[in-house]
């Protein structure tokens, strides 16, 4: 098996190569992705349910590290420090309004900045499998199509179309298609399950920047009045 294996045109070989090095990488995508989706999604829903059964954000942002995974969290955290800025604090403790008319809008920016960031965490090397599931197809008909003109290159050097002399070069030629299609289904399959995670948590993250969105103009209102 090796020695068919090097006795390959030297691009072949590097046809080969191009698309171990394409299957390694999105395998280990794969499996990187879906052991950190699932902790983001675990830690997502702890921090949901402490968030709704406590309503008390300075005791929410004291346990802010318990939930470093969690997107909702890093918002929170985020959109709670933001929030502050624009509460004064007097003698009597009782919070009233800063003069600042744009605080909702100014929070709502600084969440979305975060959520943005957050975002493209989760995304991040989704591309390249769907880089993988494009390319390597062609790829890998690249090195079946050279396979062939050097195929009927030796057809014409031997002056015969025997079966043993065509047979060993249109099998190596299709070769690397085989292993392209090989490479390219897990690619297609893993980019669209996890495409699909990701989606979920992004809706996650949207849903809670409205749900605080809204805490916080009730909390704005109420100094306002007070």
């Amino acid at each position: 098996m090796f020695s068919a294996i090097f006795g390959m045109s030297p691009v072949i070989l590097s046809v080969l190569g191009l698309l171990v090095f394409f299957s390694v990488v999105s395998w280990s995508i794969i499996v990187l992705k879906l052991v950190q989706i699932g902790a983001v999604r675990r830690s997502s829903q702890t921090f949901l349910d402490f968030f709704w059964e406590t309503k008390d954000f300075d005791a929410i942002e004291k346990e802010l590290g318990r939930f470093k995974n969690s997107p909702p969290a890093v918002l929170f955290g985020e959109g709670y420090r933001e929030t502050r800025h624009f509460l004064d604090l007097p003698e009597n403790g009782a919070p009233q309004l800063s003069a600042d008319l744009g605080a909702l809008e100014n929070v709502s920016r600084s969440l979305r900045k975060v959520s943005t960031l957050e975002i493209d965490k989760l995304e991040k090397d989704l591309s390249f499998l769907a880089t993988t599931a494009s390319t390597t197809p062609f790829i890998g008909l690249f090195g079946t199509v050279w396979g062939i003109m050097n195929a009927f290159g030796n057809i014409g050097q031997a002056g015969s179309t025997s079966l043993a002399i065509v047979a060993p070069g249109i099998s190596e030629a299709l070769v690397t298609t085989a292993i392209g299609l090989a490479v390219a289904i897990p690619a297609v399959i893993g980019f669209n399950f996890l495409q699909n995670r990701v989606r979920r948590q992004v809706s996650d993250i949207d849903n809670f920047c409205s749900d605080f969105l809204n805490v916080v103009q009730r909390i704005f209102n109420a100094a306002h009045r007070g």
